[in-house]
Order: structure tokens, then C-alpha cells, then sequence
């Protein structure tokens, strides 16, 4: 199913919400990723900061949607954002790093992980990573499939 088709079967559901979507699919391994969402296990998301200022795109907001999206533009679930806060990278929380649900779910992966990633993605647009760098956090839940 594509995104507009998910969307347009929600609104059925929920009319109220408008007809601007955003749809998307996790940077690394989109599709182990979306089963975690599909699944309740991740709840959780973390992106760099550095990028939406340089593309110039506004920040997650709260009580808006987005369709998650697998390797094949497939539409795998509507989420909504639940929370959004932005920290430096060496201030996420143990918490935080549970709710994303991936590896062993402890703040020690997280960090391996997402260090890697945002030094990576960081380092494609010649920007540079540190522990400081401020890191988008934001928190969601499945409303669609129920």
C-alpha cells in the first residue's frame, strides 16, 4: 500500500486531521525498523539537528502524523508524534535509548550506534559530529493499523 492510500484509509477513521502528510522511511535498515514500530517496541526516534537546518526543514511538532515507510516506499504505519525535544548527544537518556527499541536497548548501543550514523551522515554534508552536536529526539505512537 502507498502512503496516500494509508492516509486516505485513516481519514476515514479520523477526518478531522487535514490531508498534508508526511512519509518516510528510517535512514539505516528501514525495514527491521518499521516492524519495531508496527511491533510497540520502538516509540522513540532520534535524528542530527545540523541536517534539518541545513535543508532548512522545520522541526518534528507534536499531534502531527507521518506514514512510516518500509525499503519499498511501502507503507507500513501511521504514527503520531508524542514529544519532541532537542539535547547534545551526550545527553540523551537511558530512557530515550530504551524507547527506540534496537539492539539490546541500552544507552551504551544507542550511542555506538547513532554515533556512527550521525558522524556519517554528518560528515556527507561536511559537517562535523561531537558529543555536543544537538540531536532531535522524539517520541510516537501507532494509530494506524490499530
Amino acid at each position: 500500500m502507498k502512503a496516500t492510500e494509508m492516509w486516505k484509509a485513516y481519514k476515514k477513521i479520523r477526518p478531522e486531521i487535514g490531508d498534508e502528510i508526511d512519509a518516510w522511511a528510517f535512514g539505516a535498515e528501514p525495514d527491521e525498523l518499521a516492524q519495531l514500530v508496527l511491533a510497540g517496541t520502538k516509540t522513540a526516534t532520534a535524528s542530527a539537528y545540523d541536517l534539518y537546518q541545513l535543508e532548512n526543514e522545520p522541526l518534528p511538532k507534536v499531534r502531527t502524523y507521518d506514514v512510516v515507510l518500509d525499503s519499498q516506499d511501502e507503507a507500513v504505519c501511521i504514527i503520531e508524534i508524542t514529544k519532541v525535544s532537542v539535547v547534545p548527544f551526550n545527553e540523551v537518556s537511558s530512557d530515550h535509548a530504551f524507547k527506540e527499541g534496537e539492539g539490546d536497548k541500552s544507552l551504551a548501543y544507542w550511542r555506538q550506534v547513532h554515533q556512527d550514523l550521525f558522524t556519517q551522515w554528518l560528515g556527507e554534508c561536511d559537517l562535523t559530529f561531537t558529543e555536543n552536536s544537538k540531536i532531535v529526539l522524539e517520541e510516537f505512537r501507532v494509530v494506524y493499523p490499530l
